[in-house]
C-alpha cells in the first residue's frame, strides 16, 4: 500500500514512515521541508494523489487559543486533497481524555480535529494516546523556578513515542475503523511522582513540589489523562528513563 505521512519527518511521523517501509509498504513523508504546507493547502493535493492511505501527524504551533484555528483549517485541507485523491482511509492521532478537559484550548481544539474528520466524506481511524514519556523534561521546564519544580498529582500514564509510532502504523496499514484504537503506558503515576522519579534517575538536583495550581495539568480533574481499558504498550518509564 502506499502511504502519505503528512508530518512525517517529526518525532512520530519519523517513526511511523520508517515502520511501514520496513513492511514493504511505500510510505512517503511530507512536510513543510519537502513543500507541504497544511494550512495554506501547497502540496497537499500532490501528496495525497494515488495515496491509498494519508496519515495526519501534523501538530499546532502553539497550545493556545489559536490551536483550533490551525486543525480546523488544516482538516479541511486535508479532507478536500484526500478526496480529491481518492485516499481510502485517513488517520490522524490523538489525546486519551481530549474531550473530557474542555478548560484546556488545546484539548478542545484536539476534540475538534477528532470531530471534523468523523464527520467528513472519507473512511478514518483515530489513535488515542497517552501523554508521551518525551515530553516529561518539557513538563518540568514549564513550571520550573531556580530549583524548585512546581507540579499537581494528575494521574498520567506516560507512554514511549516508538509505541505510540508502532501503533498509529498497524492502525494505518488496517481497515479503517470508522472510529478509535486507544493506547496507553503500562503504568499510571501521580504527575507529581512521576517528576521527582524523573529528576532523580537523571541525577537532576532540583526538588519537586505539590502544587495542585501548577501548569496546564492543573486544569485536569481526576483521571481523564489515564484508561486503563487501553491497549497497554509494553515500555515502562524506568526502561525509557535507562
Amino acid at each position: 500500500m502506499k502511504f502519505a505521512v503528512i508530518g512525517g519527518t517529526g518525532l512520530i511521523g519519523s517513526q511511523v514512515v520508517t515502520i511501514l517501509n520496513a513492511a514493504g509498504h511505500e510510505a512517503v513523508p511530507h512536510s513543510q521541508s519537502t513543500g507541504v504546507d497544511v494550512i495554506s493547502g501547497q502540496g497537499l493535493d500532490e501528496a495525497a494523489a494515488g495515496a491509498d492511505v494519508l496519515v495526519n501527524l501534523t501538530n499546532s504551533p502553539t497550545f493556545d487559543e489559536a490551536s483550533p484555528d490551525f486543525f480546523r483549517t488544516s482538516m479541511d485541507h486535508l479532507l478536500a486533497a484526500a478526496t480529491k485523491g481518492g485516499v481510502g482511509h485517513f488517520v490522524i492521532l490523538s489525546i486519551i481524555g481530549t474531550d473530557r478537559v474542555p478548560e484546556l484550548d488545546y484539548y478542545r481544539a484536539k476534540t475538534l480535529q477528532e470531530n471534523i474528520l468523523a464527520a467528513g466524506p472519507v473512511p478514518y481511524s483515530i489513535v488515542r494516546a497517552t501523554q508521551f514519556m518525551e515530553f516529561m523534561g518539557a513538563v518540568l521546564a514549564m513550571t520550573t523556578d531556580g530549583d524548585t519544580v512546581r507540579l499537581p498529582a494528575t494521574p498520567i500514564q506516560p507512554i514511549a513515542a516508538k509505541d505510540v509510532a508502532a501503533a498509529v502504523a498497524e492502525v494505518a496499514a488496517g481497515p479503517p475503523l470508522n472510529g478509535m484504537h486507544k493506547i496507553a503506558g503500562p503504568e499510571v503515576f501521580p504527575l507529581d511522582e512521576l517528576g521527582r522519579i524523573t529528576l532523580s534517575r537523571t541525577g537532576d538536583h532540583r526538588t519537586v513540589v505539590t502544587d495542585p495550581a501548577a501548569g496546564m495539568f492543573a486544569a485536569v480533574k481526576g483521571d481523564v489523562l489515564t484508561d486503563r481499558n487501553a491497549h497497554l504498550a509494553p515500555t515502562h518509564y524506568a526502561d525509557w528513563l535507562a
